[in-house]
């Protein structure tokens, strides 16, 4: 059969039975509900790294280990998190306005699932889909389809076993866009939850189906005088959160603006962490390995190495180097590596004062990364107040972009899907959770005389 026709056949007979799933788990028992979740969550924990290994070896993105903690991540830490939320039923009530709130499921969740993070995503979207009472439909990446199928098979099995009906959870195998455009326009897809690059956000806003996608992040980070006495552990955070997973996280940093009284110290403590200062030569060998003429990243750069981008770029790296740093004074398209660069890969800039540090990050921001999220290691409240400006859903303060962004090191929703707002295209800005996968609906009595009305 014609691989499109057959991914289409397999998308209707997913988003049917899926459909049927829903309406046989619909009005199950909230505290069943959290049991299947936690039953997912537990089946879910022991395999999370042959898992990362899995992922790692079909995309050829990211390394195992790194995948692992993702994985560990949205099978502990969101399901933590949502065993302490309430997503069905009364919500809440105010005896005084007479008003009550009631969660409902919106129905089957079409998930479209990010090549660069294929088993994490699955998980987090899995459980926040099914705590909110939903059947969900997953739809990978062509290059992640097995270790989808594989995370998939585990969590449904484990929530069959706790009476949830067969088809709530599947994922689609045998992927091509038109199969996963058919399941974005399905008659039986109630919502589209998208987590990818622009092209495949833009094509689920087009679905016609109400839509929860969020668009690129080009980060910045800047580091204020204030810190002078703390550059080896903000190196550290640095090196950790770009270097981590191969800098496929858009949440990751992609730019470093360091004050310039700091940023020679700055600098020695990244080299000595394993941070290599390309050449202006090298940094241009670099972008061409990275960005195509046309400046879209090129796939075969995405989630790689330093090294193996180095041995790409003909630099010869010092055995111990992590990330690779290129000086830049102009930020714009003429300078492809101030974009955004899903590998660990960052720009550095040192700025004169504070309101040229803003200024570079606003910069990079309004290139690729509107709405998304920047980082500040400060500890002047007036600045960073400043800084909380920038056209971002999220200003981090000390703390690495990619633990601080998912909420692990700050108190932010944990998520694996980042909200960008209406600035870059997004319909949300928060850190999407099984929260945005209710419909709430108000019970609302009387409060005063309706007949009040002929009295204004």
């Amino acid at each position: 059969m014609d691989a499109d026709l057959l991914s289409i056949y397999e998308a209707r007979r997913a988003a049917e039975s899926a459909w049927e799933a829903f309406r046989k788990f619909r009005g199950t028992d909230v505290s069943l509900i959290d049991e299947v979740v936690q039953a997912m969550s537990s089946a879910i924990e022991p395999e999370c790294a042959r898992l990362g290994l899995l992922a790692a070896e079909e995309t050829g993105y990211g390394n195992a280990e790194d995948k692992r903690l993702k994985n560990l991540f949205n099978c502990l830490t969101v399901a933590d998190w949502l065993r302490n939320v309430r997503t069905l039923g009364v919500l809440w009530q105010d005896d005084v306005t007479k008003i009550a709130a009631v969660g409902e499921p919106m129905g089957v969740v079409a998930a479209l699932i990010p090549v660069t993070n294929p088993t994490s995503t699955i998980i987090y979207k899995v459980l926040s889909a099914v705590k909110a009472g939903n059947a969900i439909v997953c739809a990978p990446h062509p290059r992640g389809v097995q270790c989808g199928l594989e995370t998939t098979r585990i969590m449904a099995q484990a929530a069959e076993q706790m009476g949830a009906p067969r088809g709530l959870i599947q994922c689609l195998p045998h992927v091509t866009q038109e199969g996963t455009a058919e399941l974005m326009r399905h008659r039986r897809t109630s919502v589209v939850m998208a987590t990818g690059g622009s092209a495949m956000v833009r094509a689920a806003y087009s679905s016609g189906k109400p839509t929860l996608a969020v668009g690129p992040g080009n980060v910045p980070l800047y580091v204020h005088s204030s810190k002078a006495h703390e550059l080896d552990e903000i190196a550290e955070q640095i090196m950790m959160s770009k270097s981590f997973d191969y800098g496929t996280a858009c949440v990751s940093e992609q730019s470093v603006i360091a004050d310039q009284s700091v940023a020679q110290q700055l600098r020695y403590e990244i080299k000595s962490r394993g941070g290599y200062f390309c050449t202006a030569e090298e940094s241009a060998r670099l972008a061409d390995v990275i960005f195509t003429e046309e400046l879209s990243i090129r796939i075969g750069s995405v989630g790689q190495s330093a090294h193996h981008l180095a041995q790409l770029a003909n630099i010869t790296l010092p055995p111990n180097t992590r990330v690779l740093l290129s000086e830049q004074t102009e930020i714009g398209r003429q300078i492809p590596l101030s974009m955004e660069k899903l590998n660990p890969v960052l720009a550095w800039y040192e700025a004169r004062d504070v309101d040229n540090g803003y200024d570079l990050c606003r910069q990079v921001v309004e290139l690729g990364g509107w709405g998304h999220t920047a980082v500040i290691y400060c500890d002047d409240p007036n600045t960073v107040a400043q800084f909380g400006q920038l056209p971002v859903g999220r200003l981090l303060v000390n703390t690495p972009a990619i633990t601080g962004g998912m909420g692990f090191s700050t108190d932010l929703e944990p998520s694996f899907m980042l909200g960008t707002g209406t600035a870059s295209g997004s319909i949300v800005s928060d850190n999407v959770t099984a929260l945005h996968l209710i419909n709430i609906k108000r019970i609302a009595y009387e409060s005063r005389p309706w007949r009040d009305i002929y009295d204004l």
